[in-house]
């Protein structure tokens, strides 16, 4: 199948590019005129948060208070919201993600599409019996997946774009509602979304608890992340992941910022300072791996090129860190790109290989196109 274009780049106006309205100029002017391009993508950044009644950009409110749980540091004016929605200013003070957070859960069977199923205790039966439950999948038992119905990021083409309205509209829960809902068969909590980084503290306090309920069964703690939080709040999800079993998963979703910036909205320097924090650490448990990285093959933008600079960052910080390709399919802003092809697919998957990395999946391979 031949991809037909159905727009042209904004900046160089070739009509031969792979460009999606969604974001409205090519992979090539993002690295090559990075300012003039970015300037067009921003605006629709900015134009399409405003039609979902977000927060078009982070805000610098004049004596509003400053907020660091993320790399977005908003500083928000009184009666209003930060950039995910959530953080808000009542009063003189910050409320929300502390005591209470915006989120959801449900349970999946184990083994479960995880992104590091292929190597963690659930999906392996790594760190058997201290991390395990069993010598191989955890057939039987459960993971509670508590989904952060709020973001720091404002992705593009987010699979699970659907939080937005969630946002808006909040469903608040305390971390000891959250822990009640944990059972016996339940061998491991992550979270995820949306992302987990504007509410960290509430869901440190729900895994403190329900670590301390457990006991000594085996309980681990996950996190899925665009890896964009205060490097303290990393460090104490890289503490209670370390002692459980459980692992943090970054998705660099680019290297080249310009790219990540039309995909996501936001700089990546914060995600990839927090990698290298989080890669010192994995000497202290080296099996089940703590840190797993993933990336999207999003057509016309991250191919082979970019995958292999995060493929060889990766590698020069550690060559065992397991690192998923997962396959793209059209979603939220970027309806009009094809599925990632497999030829798209291989090629990355050669230049991770060939940049260093010793463990790399293709993670969702039955959404190949042709």
């Amino acid at each position: 199948m031949v991809f037909r274009p159905v727009t042209v780049c904004e900046v160089c106006k070739s009509g031969d590019v792979m460009v999606s309205t969604g974001i409205g100029v090519c992979a090539a002017c993002l690295r090559e005129r990075p300012s003039v391009s970015l300037s067009v993508v921003m605006e629709r950044h900015r134009e399409t948060r405003k039609a979902e009644g977000l927060v078009p950009e982070p805000p610098r409110s004049r004596g509003g208070v400053h907020c660091d749980f993320c790399a977005n540091e908003c500083v928000i004016g009184e009666g209003h919201a930060g950039y995910c929605g959530l953080r808000r200013n009542i009063q003189g003070r910050l409320e929300g993600g502390v005591t209470r957070g915006n989120f959801s859960w449900y349970f999946d069977p184990l083994p479960t599409n995880c992104v590091a199923d292929w190597v963690c205790p659930a999906g392996t039966g790594a760190g058997y019996p201290r991390f395990a439950h069993r010598n191989g999948p955890e057939r039987g038992y459960k993971n509670l997946a508590v989904f952060s119905q709020v973001c720091s990021f404002d992705c593009a083409f987010c699979q699970n774009g659907d939080f937005r309205r969630l946002t808006l509209r909040p469903t608040w829960h305390t971390a000891g509602e959250l822990v009640d809902a944990a059972d016996d068969m339940t061998s491991c909590i992550c979270y995820f979304g949306g992302d987990p980084s504007p509410q960290m503290p509430v869901f440190l306090e729900a895994s403190r608890l329900a670590r301390k309920r457990a006991g000594g069964r085996i309980l681990r703690f996950c996190w899925e992340t665009n890896g964009s939080f205060n490097s303290s709040l990393l460090d104490a999800a890289m503490d209670i992941s370390l002692l459980s079993g459980g692992c943090v998963k970054f998705d660099l979703k680019a290297f080249n910022s310009a790219i990540h910036r039309a995909l996501t909205g936001s700089d990546n320097s914060r995600t990839l300072e927090n990698f290298i924090r989080a890669a010192a650490r994995i000497h202290e448990r080296p099996d089940p791996p703590p840190l797993v990285a993933s990336t999207l093959l999003v057509p016309g933008y991250i191919d082979s090129r970019e995958v292999g600079k995060i493929a060889s960052f990766i590698a020069g910080l550690d060559c065992s860190i397991p690192y998923s390709l997962l396959a793209f399919a059209p979603h939220l802003h970027m309806t009009d790109l094809p599925l990632t092809s497999r030829g798209h697919a291989e090629e990355c998957l050669s230049a991770a290989m060939d940049a260093g990395l010793k463990r790399v999946r293709l993670g969702n391979a039955h959404l190949l196109g042709p």
